[in-house]
């Protein structure tokens, strides 16, 4: 039976009065209607798409994609990493060890070197009472006073005695209060040591401070000096520190004080 798809709706066929009935059509066409697609075959394309409406090979590829994504940043991470356990491996080289390795002056410092105390001291003036030398006696257990790597003070004289050669940075500040202060005051500072064969003492620093009190006289004024350098000891010297006003020194335990250590 033919059917002719190009008629949606049944035929209306038209009564007359005598009964009759006239299609309006042909007479040999059947209406047909076309039928929505089938349960089955709607639900195994649902099925097919996913939960989600996606197919299995779009969710493969994006599944993919991301794998990739996080791969790369995995690999990465894993170079940064290397990146900086190799900074933390390299040891910094300061501009001053790379001059002394060109000129050949560098010499590393075995551990043992490294890990033992520094020669050095540092005293601070002793408030004197009744005996006054200018030969100056000093604090070495008082306040920030300390002596340590071989450096010892020396009570009965005063000097600090060092028992290692070499260079040693020294120095030397004292404070004078002048009571009755004139133009023609003055005093000297000194630092001299004492050395093994040689009958009278070695001078290593000097100053004379003078003018430093006003016109008008009968006035009270402060004055100071500081005496500092590098220089060459050898073991068993004694350093010492003489004034030539010593009871004018000032009674501020670190207005006045001497040290040295080595380089």
């Amino acid at each position: 039976m033919s059917c002719d798809q190009t008629y949606p709706f049944p035929q209306v066929f038209l009564v007359d009065a005598g009964g009759s009935q006239h299609p309006d059509q042909p007479p040999g066409l059947v209406p047909c209607w076309s039928h929505p697609p089938s349960l089955e075959s709607a639900g195994r394309r649902q099925k097919s798409r996913g939960s989600m409406g996606v197919s299995p090979c779009t969710a493969l590829v994006v599944l993919m994609l991301f794998l990739l994504v996080f791969a790369g940043l995995g690999f990465e991470a894993y170079e940064i990493y290397q990146m900086k356990k190799e900074l933390r491996q390299v040891k910094p080289v300061s501009e001053f060890n790379v001059a002394q390795k060109q000129i050949g002056l560098y010499e590393p410092l075995l551990k043992d070197e490294d890990d033992r105390e520094r020669p050095a001291a540092h005293v601070i003036g002793r408030i004197e009472k009744e005996k006054f030398s200018k030969t100056l006696r000093w604090e070495s257990r008082v306040g920030r006073a300390f002596t340590s790597g071989g450096v010892s003070y020396q009570f009965q004289d005063g000097a600090l005695q060092v028992n290692e050669t070499g260079i040693y940075h020294i120095y030397s500040r004292v404070e004078l209060v002048f009571r009755d202060c004139s133009p023609a005051s003055s005093f000297h500072h000194l630092v001299f040591v004492r050395r093994g064969g040689r009958p009278s003492p070695l001078t290593l620093m000097e100053a004379h401070r003078a003018g430093f009190c006003r016109q008008q006289s009968a006035h009270p004024w402060t004055a100071e000096s500081y005496l500092a350098s590098a220089l060459q000891l050898q073991t068993h010297d004694r350093v010492y520190v003489n004034v030539s006003h010593p009871t004018f020194l000032s009674h501020t335990h670190y207005a006045n004080f001497f040290g040295l250590y080595k380089i």
